[in-house]
């Protein structure tokens, strides 16, 4: 069955940086767009990026310029680098795969139909 796991997640301060990974296993790992979600206490999950198969990749207007999202398809991971991180960067991240090789824009969550149980990032002052 599909499965995916996150890891890399943790506590640093404002202004580092940190790199999660997804490991995805039981389906064509290089035949679907992954995407990357968190979820901050209180708050909705949004989207914060993610990488079609042809290695396009979009980005949440509040993470553009700080996050890179990539994925090694030989090793069926999905990555986030995290730089300069910020104190609302505080959330729980989520791996996720789209239905289908393209991913939309805005990153609706209803067009992603597997999901990783999430890693804990938080960032202080």
């Amino acid at each position: 069955q599909v499965q995916l796991v996150e890891s890399g997640g943790g506590s640093v301060q404002a202004g580092g940086s940190l790199r999660l990974s997804c490991a995805a296993s039981g389906y064509t790992y290089g035949f679907y767009c992954m995407g990357w979600f968190r979820r901050a206490p209180e708050k909705e999950r949004e989207g914060v990026a993610a990488i079609s198969v042809d290695g396009r990749t979009t980005y949440a207007d509040s993470v553009k310029g700080r996050f890179t999202i990539s994925r090694d398809n030989a090793k069926h991971t999905l990555y986030l680098q995290m730089n300069s991180l910020k104190i609302d960067d505080t959330a729980t991240y989520y791996c996720a795969r789209h239905f289908s090789p393209y991913c939309h824009s805005n990153l609706p969550t209803r067009e992603f139909d597997y999901w990783g149980q999430g890693t804990q990032v938080t960032v202080s002052s």
